[in-house]
């Protein structure tokens, strides 16, 4: 006789299946009967007795999850027959069918308005039971919505109440990791889950990096978690702080590889210590002392010469000197721009044929001129220096306005007289209607001829 495991239901319920012959073989469809009733399963392989066992002995300790009210995890069960075609046909069906119940039910709870949510449903084979797997926070009285829900598909209805993880496990999907998740297709029990294995294992505690499907955390953080586990034994909880006079050191991690806990200095650097030496290390840093023999390092570090950094800023600060002999240097254009302006104030030119000056050179404010007293004379007329530009013209300049000779500036001025801005000709629109031409008034009747 041989012992084989097959798997049921949508909620992946284990069955422990006795078969004197035929051999079976593993994925293959048989017909048993269960505590639900008779339905199709998959078988999974032959097992032996000390499997067996373990199996049970698995079922027992495993927390009691899956549908409340319903079937254990793991049963015996009675081999009827190998799957024909009309069984695999048959099965189909329901599978399409039962999309249409799905939604017929929820649109009845819908009008029932009660806090649940319908998951999922599933025929038997014989079509003699139909089950619901629904979530809710809390209990509720749903006998009424049962007694509809039997009217409207003629049928025996039991409804099952799973958890979060449970849905995950029934609806399937894909994994964050890019895998069906493990519960849809190998995991049978859920593992008790903490965030302490998430620090444990050096990982960030972001809720979206390690939370599945179901919200809650992933089951395959207790997968490796039995290899840190063994090194934080020997080490305090994660994110100790040690106390010394140069500052505050914290315990970051561990490092699986060299068997290291990683300690995050003062300064913000990360140094791996030897776990075995790491209460040498504490002492050390509680008193003051060095600390510094007590880092780890491997081998391949002490031979592994010093990395040059690829893109290495030139040691010198100078900048390199441009030697273009075809470009001027920006010297050579400042003191040429000064000799340009010096030749347009040269006296003997017209005014009117200077070009405006720059705007560096307006900038500049005129120094003023020392105040000279009455009995003192300037110094321009007596020692023959050049007067400024904007005094000094080609022949006798005359004022706009009136046409009269301009001035020299008085004894005792302290301030030269500012100069009047030249007006461009067709500028000034006021015109002075009474201007003497050859000695006749146009205003009084004079011939301009």
């Amino acid at each position: 006789m041989s012992v084989y495991l097959t798997i049921f239901g949508k909620p992946r319920y284990l069955g422990i299946m006795e078969v004197d012959s035929p051999v079976l073989v593993p994925g293959e469809p048989v017909v048993i009967e269960t505590m639900r009733g008779v339905e199709t399963a998959t078988v999974g392989g032959p097992i032996s007795e000390e499997q067996t066992e373990l199996y049970r002995k698995a079922n027992e300790n495993s927390p009691k999850d899956g549908a409340q009210g319903g079937e254990p995890g793991l049963q015996t069960v009675t081999f009827v027959a190998q799957a024909s075609e009309d069984d695999i046909v048959a099965d189909q069906e329901n599978r399409r069918d039962e999309e249409d119940v799905l939604f017929k039910a929820r649109q009845v709870l819908g009008e029932h308005g009660l806090a649940m949510k319908i998951v999922d449903v599933e025929y038997l084979l014989d079509r003699k039971k139909l089950f619901f797997y629904f979530t809710a926070e809390q209990r509720i009285d749903f006998r009424a919505y049962v007694r509809d829900l039997a009217r409207e598909f003629r049928t025996r209805i039991e409804l099952r109440q799973i958890g979060v993880r449970d849905e995950a496990k029934v609806v399937r999907g894909i994994a964050p990791c890019g895998n069906p998740c493990c519960c849809s297709y190998w995991l049978h029990s859920f593992l008790p889950i903490g965030i302490k294995m998430v620090k444990e294992q050096n990982l960030a505690l972001n809720p979206t990096k390690i939370s599945g499907l179901c919200g809650r955390l992933m089951c395959c953080m207790s997968y490796e978690h039995h290899v840190y586990r063994e090194l934080w034994k020997k080490l305090p909880n994660p994110g100790s702080k040690i106390r010394s006079p140069r500052g505050t050191f914290i315990l970051v991690g561990v490092d699986i590889d060299g068997e290291n806990a990683l300690v995050r200095t003062p300064d913000g650097a990360h140094v791996p210590v030897s776990v075995e030496r790491f209460a040498d290390f504490k002492e050390a840093v509680m008193v003051g002392e060095d600390w510094q023999p007590f880092v780890a390092v491997s081998d391949q570090e002490e031979e592994r010469p010093p990395i040059e950094p690829v893109f290495a800023m030139p040691t010198s600060t100078t900048r390199p000197v441009r030697e273009d002999k075809d470009e001027p240097s920006k010297k050579e254009e400042r003191s040429g721009s000064s000799e340009k302006s010096s030749r347009k104030g040269a006296p003997g030119k017209d005014s009117s044929s200077d070009k405006p000056k720059s705007s560096s050179r307006r900038r500049r404010r005129k120094k003023k001129k020392p105040a000279t007293t009455s009995g003192e004379k300037t110094t321009d007329q007596s020692q023959g220096q050049k007067p400024p530009k904007d005094k000094v013209k080609q022949g006798t300049p005359k004022a706009k306005s009136g046409g009269k000779e301009q001035s020299p500036p008085e004894k005792g001025d302290s301030k030269p007289k500012r100069r009047r801005r030249r007006k461009k000709p067709g500028n000034n629109k006021k015109t002075d209607k009474n201007v003497k031409k050859d000695g006749n008034d146009v205003s009084k009747g004079g011939t301009a001829d």
